[in-house]
């Protein structure tokens, strides 16, 4: 891999499927997608058969726990030795891969395969490097997928970093000069399971266009007010659990196989934050056990000294959020918030109440529509606003992180697919 630490990454060398491989079957959706429905899986199980698969080589988390984790878990170690040697993965020359992805929802979403330094990441909350995570991290969660990590010679990866490039000059600018050129993609195949569609076009090392990649890649860091690049965007404690592995091989190494060693490096691809495929929804809550009247009460008492007032309409002045139940929509306004976000604000007072009443829960959830149903009786909702993509990169370095489960990147299934791969070993 060629390295570059102005930008902390290296132009990877990308594993890839022997041409004739079908690449519907191949790529299937990242492991932490569809969790509570095992069908879903099952669906794949079948599509896949006995083709080819990254199935084969990643743990859907749905199996977490189940009679089935075992024994997936030493498939994975025998079909990456069995792909490896069998040829049905090879090695790309080394180059960036700029991949197009087409859903129901949008008709693209483009973005830029790397291989990320894990040296200049970090997911300790105030840090100032190149590359940070966008929220805080369970450290329980990270065990398990180093221990997987740890036995694999490969990683498939489904991390999606974050660039701040309003102007589009590293991928938009990249595709612009493929298709000038002539460039045709690698790789073109619809997605299963009703995913869309996706496209991959290689662009090898030393051409014009990858040494524009590099140099917008590194224009933007220049321009950055406190040397942030890179936010992760999914994938946080998939990355977390890279650099948890990279911490424990890298004390037996001399100064040379550090900086070689293909472990120090993580496959991701990289997303411009102004991308108009990319949506960012709240993340909304659904406080179990509590009513809207009680929750309302609670929060004039926890909020007395940060200008609280409730009402039917919103304060543009201050900030706040709606709170759902069998009666009106109700809005907390705060006008001295003790956080620079609502969803701080909200999350600080949930956690009281959860952490004071062993029978008050909550909930993470995604859409108004399940919030206002779940949210009543003797439950509320709480809806949040969405984050501003103008804001995001400044939110981060201002604040450190994200509060937990802040924002989502687009539905489920405009989930990144494993398709490309990279040595580890």
């Amino acid at each position: 891999m060629t390295i570059n630490d102005s930008i902390g990454c290296a132009i990877p060398d990308i594993l890839f499927p022997k041409n004739g491989t079908n690449l519907e079957k191949w790529a299937v959706i990242a492991c932490d997608q569809f969790t509570s429905e095992p069908e879903y899986w099952q669906s794949v199980e079948q599509n896949v058969g006995n083709a080819p698969s990254t199935l084969r080589l990643v743990l859907p988390e749905v199996y977490l726990g189940s009679d089935e984790e075992t024994t997936r878990l030493k498939d994975i170690a025998s079909s990456i030795d069995r792909y490896m040697s069998d040829g049905t993965l090879e090695t790309l020359p080394e180059g960036y891969m700029l991949i197009d992805r087409e859903t129901s929802i949008h008709s693209s979403r483009k973005g830029l395969i790397i291989a990320l330094d894990l040296e200049a990441y970090s997911f300790e909350p105030g840090n100032k490097n190149l590359c940070r995570a966008t929220e805080g991290t369970v450290l329980s969660r990270i065990p398990p997928r180093v221990k997987i990590r740890a036995n694999a010679g490969i990683e498939l990866p489904h991390i999606m970093l974050l660039i701040d490039d309003p102007e589009d000059t590293v991928i938009g600018a990249a595709m612009d000069k493929c298709r000038a050129s002539g460039t045709a993609p690698l790789y073109d195949t619809d997605l299963m399971m009703e995913s869309g569609h996706i496209s991959g076009t290689f662009v090898k090392k030393g051409t014009v266009i990858a040494d524009g990649i590099t140099s917008a890649l590194d224009k933007l860091h220049k321009s950055s007010p406190d040397g942030l690049l890179f936010l992760v965007g999914d994938g946080n404690h998939s990355l977390a659990s890279a650099k948890a592995h990279w911490q424990n091989i890298k004390a037996s190494l001399n100064e040379d196989e550090r900086r070689n060693h293909p472990a120090r490096y993580a496959l991701a691809e990289v997303v411009n934050i102004h991308d108009k495929g990319l949506d960012f929804e709240p993340i909304h809550r659904v406080v179990f056990g509590m009513n809207q009247n009680d929750f309302i009460a609670g929060a004039l008492s926890f909020y007395k000294d940060n200008g609280i007032t409730v009402d039917s309409k919103a304060d543009d002045s201050a900030q706040n959020f709606t709170v759902t139940g069998d009666g009106d929509d109700m809005f907390v306004n705060l006008g001295n918030a003790p956080h620079s976000l609502p969803v701080g604000s909200v999350q600080l007072y949930i956690d009281s109440l959860v952490d004071s009443n062993p029978d008050i829960t909550v909930d993470y959830i995604h859409g108004e529509e399940a919030v206002r149903s779940l949210g009543k009786g003797r439950n509320c909702g709480v809806l949040l606003p969405a984050i501003s993509k103008n804001t995001f990169f400044a939110t981060v370095s201002r604040e450190g992180v994200f509060p937990r489960k802040t924002f989502s990147m687009g539905e489920a299934f405009e989930k990144r697919f494993y398709m490309e791969a990279k040595r580890i070993k």
